[in-house]
């Protein structure tokens, strides 16, 4: 028994390897100019073969990269709704989160927002389609039903807020804007809050 489960934790940590080796170098060399080959040495692997026991291709690694990462900013997402009633607390809660990953986990956020994820995960279905960003649609819904946000298409008012906050985030990770995303964060928030904020 005890075999057992050390061979599953051996396994999901050879997984995990793999999924921290490929988001690294897709984020640094993009998707098609990583192959399994860089993989298996970015995970310091012996064989192609390892990589092949827990994913059938790239694609599938790069679908479980983006399935982890939308399933953690969903969790983040409740916790943040959890803990702010006001949807003005909760959309602050989720910027602080984003400048904070970019930061310190500037492989995800690039995996994200820089690299065009349709090219190679068509059926993966466009961001904003995600459950996160439909619990943001509904924070926006709430902040309009409760007179903090004006009343616009809540999806408009999304598009407009994460609009300039994807923006920034994009310009720190391309370099264009040279400082740490936190610098950056309180002039962001305040300038995406004043697009749908109710006067």
């Amino acid at each position: 028994m005890d075999q057992e489960i050390e061979e599953i934790q051996t396994q999901s940590e050879v997984q995990d390897e793999i999924l921290l080796a490929a988001l690294k170098l897709f984020a640094e060399k993009g998707y098609f100019n990583t192959s399994l080959l860089d993989i298996k040495d970015a995970a310091g692997l012996r064989n192609i073969g390892i990589i092949h026991q827990h994913f059938k291709t790239k694609q599938m690694i790069a679908a479980q990269l983006y399935a982890n990462i939308l399933d953690s900013l969903n969790i983040s997402i409740d916790d943040i709704r959890r803990k702010n009633e006001k949807s003005s607390e909760q959309l602050r809660g989720i910027v602080d989160l984003l400048f904070r990953l970019t930061d310190e986990a500037p492989d995800v956020m690039r995996f994200l927002l820089i690299l065009n994820l349709n090219e190679f995960l068509p059926e993966a279905g466009p961001l904003h389609e995600s459950a996160a960003f439909i619990k943001i649609i509904r924070i926006i819904e709430a902040g309009i039903r409760a007179g903090e946000i004006r009343n616009i298409t809540p999806q408009l008012g999304c598009a407009q807020f994460f609009g300039i906050i994807d923006n920034t985030l994009r310009l720190v990770l391309t370099g264009f804007l040279d400082r740490k995303a936190d610098y950056y964060q309180s002039q962001a928030w305040l300038a995406a809050w004043n697009t749908i904020a109710k006067k």
